[in-house]
């Protein structure tokens, strides 16, 4: 019998992180009719959440559980200078006799930082070297980091790379990495929302949704300042309006857990019968909810997509090139749309950046209402980009 060809989706971190989720969900539905199997570090989570129904999933091996596999494979990479040697232990079900015809990198953010770089190098390096056809799927890339040779190496490596915005794909062409690039939105873009109970007492339409995250809390220059201002303008929501307010979790994992800085926040606004906090759920359901704000003041990148592509107002707290270049595609600037936490030094900063979003409400609104649909319909036509590569692969096999 024939081993079953699947769509191998790989670098996944799990559903607790409901951006990654969002990612696999929406690619899972853009390319349809394809069997696809996602290896996961963390299966539990992915079947917990929405993914289960959608693909099939699959443990990856962590070589850190097992102490005699760890030992020999440390002692291997060191003696015979293999640094895949851990890659090939890791993904080893999916490759050898199991290589499948295509392989999707679907962790976007991991050319953004130096760490998870590496990670992904030798990853995309381990999957080539095997014989596969790799593609880096809406991805963001921080510029800088094209200016080593090994980025670029790696770069033409992909059968394929669909950076998510504008600014990783121009600072892909300048880098000379041009023939294997087309640019398409979010993955997440293309996420339905499914409906789900909103508490009693919400008022929809009259909600500003807020989220904030500790990872942006670590790139604050002035300590407490990003918590700070926050409270403030909480305050000014409920001191200054009749609108309510909802603190929204998108991420849920043990060490970069939004609830943690949420539940800081909600401390003594407890019996404010206008402040929500809301409890985890699936990126469908929280999908839902931020499309039910008026407004929306978000850390997590997959939190604001949510809201934009749900044409809610939304200002961004953010940090990196993937906040940016998203902002920008949308409005022309990212000025006044992405409020950098590196750059908070006064109290009254967010409010101040909050204000000036709510007095142009109504053209915002107009704004994302007149290009969400062809934005979002694009994001899925990357799908179409899989379609061909998956024929080509399958027919060679």
């Amino acid at each position: 019998m024939d081993q079953k060809k699947q769509l191998v989706m790989y670098l996944h971190g799990g559903s607790g992180n409901h951006g990654c989720e969002a990612i696999v969900n929406g690619t899972c539905r853009m390319t349809g009719e394809i069997p696809k199997l996602l290896v996961t570090n963390s299966e539990e989570e992915d079947r917990f959440y929405s993914l289960a129904s959608l693909c099939d999933i699959l443990q990856e091996n962590k070589i850190a559980e097992h102490f005699f596999a760890h030992v020999w494979y440390y002692l291997w990479r060191a003696i015979f200078r293999d640094p895949e040697s851990f890659m090939r232990y890791r993904f080893r079900r999916v490759l050898g006799k199991n290589l499948q015809p295509l392989y999707l990198s679907i962790g976007g953010d991991m050319y953004c930082y130096d760490i998870s770089k590496k990670e992904a190098i030798l990853a995309n390096r381990t999957f080539c070297r095997a014989g596969a056809k790799t593609i880096l799927w809406g991805c963001s890339i921080e510029p800088e980091l094209l200016k080593e040779p090994e980025m670029i190496e790696d770069m033409k490596r992909y059968a394929l790379i669909t950076p998510r915005e504008s600014l990783t794909e121009k600072a892909l062409k300048d880098a000379g990495v041009t023939e294997n690039v087309k640019y398409f939105p979010d993955p997440a873009f293309f996420l339905q929302p499914e409906e789900t109970k909103l508490p009693e007492g919400f008022a929809a339409g009259r909600t500003i949704g807020v989220n904030v995250s500790p990872m942006i809390v670590r790139h604050e220059k002035v300590k407490g300042i990003t918590v700070e201002n926050y409270r403030r303008l909480m305050d000014h929501i409920l001191k200054d309006t009749d609108n309510s307010v909802a603190l929204i979790p998108h991420v849920m994992w043990k060490n970069n857990d939004d609830r943690l800085a949420l539940a800081e926040l909600y401390r003594g606004y407890e019996n404010n019968e206008r402040v929500f906090l809301f409890p985890d759920m699936s990126c469908r359901k929280l999908k839902y909810v931020i499309s039910k704000c008026r407004a929306f003041i978000g850390a997590r990148t997959h939190a604001t997509i949510a809201a934009y592509s749900s044409c809610v107002p939304t200002l961004v707290v953010g940090y990196s090139v993937k906040a940016r270049g998203i902002a920008r595609d949308l409005f022309g600037t990212e000025e006044h749309y992405v409020l950098p936490v590196q750059e908070l030094e006064k109290e009254g900063e967010l409010i101040g950046a909050y204000d000036w979003m709510m007095e142009r409400e109504k053209e915002i609104c107009g704004t994302l209402e007149r290009i969400m649909p062809g934005y979002c319909a694009r994001a899925g036509e990357a799908g179409e980009e899989i379609r061909k590569l998956w024929k080509r692969e399958t027919e060679k096999q």
